[in-house]
């Protein structure tokens, strides 16, 4: 093995771990990996953002900015009036809200999927008494499927398309994924609709001690005179209310000592983390109250819950600092975390992708804020822009599909769609490039040099080799069954676009070593990379699932595997009808 290859396969595994660690911010990591490629000298300097221009990129640029008009049009409103008026069973809501995330997840990236669908599926529940984990995670899984079928249904796809036409000059076509991932995409979605019930069910079938429909937040409250509260010891919180404490601060200052000894006082501050209908429970009857709006509720006061977006300006900064709220007269009264440590008190509690907050103050002014924060709010409010009642959004970008499905290349078409939205006043593109995932974006651009040099060194073919000795790749389902594997074992730990970065060139090499034609190896690589439903942090859906549904870890392990087993053998079986 030569210098070169050796230094790319350590620099990968580093990135590897890095991202999936997600310690470093994954544009930095990126960044970082891709300079450290260049003194290495994997890559002449040409070469080094060349990836920024490459028409991957930019279709993917363009379905960010295009999503963003999209989202904006109620166009689906209205249908969930009609579904929850028809009082459907649960099974149809799940099934029929998970097939438009699947449906719209066709033409759009993933979290532009799951970000439209999710209010529409979160009214419902709320209007047909759907418990919100029976919704959520269904929404991910079927956003991800989704992308399966078409050509831009995710990076992934776009990628090994674009690693088909260098080595053969042309790429897959629009709809050629569609033969594998239209039928594993209405399997799964079936499944999971059928599954999750019985994962998650109902509230009321539930013993109370191992309830988990409500969600858990962390909240800061004052003791007022009269609260049950005062004289309980901080050890008894957890039996006699529910409620884990955290801290107690009394007159400014935190009160040290041992749980059993600590007792609660008429004016300290609880901060405690619990299920949101405990503490509601509890402030409907004063036994905590909160500091906020004490100069009273302005006239458009509401109450709105918002999670925070991969893009969000708000990931890794602390309560304290979200002065994107704080100068609007928005409080933070509660707060859903991933993170499982605790410290210090409610203000230096610091944010994360997936994060639910709920958000205290005037309507427009929270609606403002959103906008400019980058989160999803998970109940209406009042938009600081407004919405679309147009059909013509819907109709240019089926104009750019059709035309992308009949052989214009995809970043031209696209592009023509972003113009003419930008004519009719539909897209502000300054301020939409302003509101872009550019980590996301970065990551991409920046590892397309970093795949490449994977097959330019050599690598590739060290690696292919390698697995040669464990399994026959000269018979080309053997080949793929392990592309197929190794991708669906990568891609819940690192994004999907890096998978299928890493992958191809591997792939490229499988089929040369058999002297069969790539399309199915490159196939099995994006189908493998979208394949996640194991871990909440392999893809962003699922980390946002986490947050909004309340999920534990195990949650996806429990609802994950049946369905990656099932899709597997699914989409090896029409691999090996369809392309072989």
């Amino acid at each position: 093995m030569s210098f070169e290859q050796a230094s790319l396969l350590i620099l990968l595994l580093a990135m590897l771990v890095l991202f999936s660690l997600e310690r470093i911010r994954i544009e930095v990591t990126a960044i970082a990996g891709l300079l450290a490629g260049y003194a290495l000298g994997l890559y002449p300097v040409d070469q080094i953002f060349a990836g920024f221009a490459s028409p991957v990129v930019i279709t993917v640029i363009e379905i960010l900015l295009i999503v963003q008009v999209l989202a904006r049009a109620k166009l689906f409103d209205n249908l969930a009036a009609h579904v929850a008026a028809a009082r459907s069973s649960n099974f149809k809501v799940i099934s029929g809200a998970s097939s438009l995330a699947g449906f719209l997840s066709i033409f759009m990236n993933n979290i532009g999927a799951f970000a439209i669908t999710l209010p529409v599926a979160l009214r419902l529940g709320v209007a047909l008494s759907i418990p919100r984990r029976q919704l959520v995670m269904p929404i991910s899984f079927a956003a991800l499927l989704g992308g399966l079928v078409s050509l831009i249904g995710t990076p992934a796809n776009l990628l090994v398309s674009d690693a088909l036409a260098r080595t053969s000059g042309a790429g897959f076509h629009f709809f050629d994924f569609s033969y594998v991932g239209l039928p594993v995409a209405i399997a799964g979605i079936l499944l999971i609709a059928v599954r999750v019930r019985y994962l998650f069910p109902e509230p009321d079938a539930v013993p109370a001690t191992l309830a988990q429909g409500s969600r858990r937040i962390v909240i800061e409250r004052r003791i007022p005179n009269a609260s049950p509260l005062i004289g309980a010891r901080l050890s008894e919180c957890l039996t006699r209310f529910g409620i884990k404490p955290h801290a107690l601060i009394r007159d400014g200052n935190f009160v040290f000592g041992p749980l059993d000894q600590s007792m609660i006082s008429a004016g300290d501050v609880l901060l405690a983390e619990g299920a949101d209908d405990i503490f509601a429970g509890l402030a409907a009857t004063q036994a905590l109250v909160a500091d906020a709006h004490l100069n009273g509720r302005p006239p458009d006061f509401t109450r709105v819950e918002t999670v925070v977006m991969p893009e969000s300006t708000l990931v890794g900064s602390r309560v304290s600092s979200l002065e994107v709220f704080h100068h609007r007269g928005i409080a933070v009264t509660a707060l859903s975390m991933r993170a499982p440590r605790i410290e210090g008190r409610f203000l230096d509690l610091q944010l994360s992708i997936g994060d639910i907050l709920t958000l205290e103050g005037p309507r427009t002014a929270i609606a403002e804020a959103l906008e400019e924060s980058e989160c999803l709010p998970l109940a209406p409010t009042a938009s600081a822009e407004p919405a679309l009642l147009s059909w013509r959004p819907f109709a240019l970008f089926a104009c750019g599909v059709a035309a992308s499905a009949a052989g214009l290349h995809p970043e031209v078409a696209f592009a023509g769609v972003v113009l003419v939205l930008a004519l009719l006043n539909h897209l502000n593109i300054r301020q939409a490039m302003a509101d872009l995932n550019w980590p996301i974006i970065i990551m991409l651009a920046a590892m397309i040099p970093i795949g490449q040099a994977v097959a330019g060194t050599g690598a590739a073919e060290a690696i292919a080799g390698w697995l040669s000795f464990i399994v026959p790749v000269n018979h080309p389902l053997s080949g793929i069954a392990l592309i197929l594997f190794l991708a669906m074992a990568l891609t819940p730990f690192v994004n999907n676009a890096t998978v299928a970065i890493v992958l191809a060139p591997i792939a490229l090499e499988f089929a040369r070593i058999g002297r069969h034609t790539p399309d199915a190896y490159l196939i099995a690589v994006a189908i493998g990379a979208s394949l996640d439903f194991l871990t909440p942090f392999g893809h962003h859906n699922n980390t946002l699932a986490m947050g909004i549904g309340g999920y534990r870890f195990s949650d996806f392990l429990r609802a994950g595997w049946p369905l990656a087993v099932a899709t597997y053998g699914l989409a090896l079986f029409l691999l090996a009808l369809f392309w072989l």
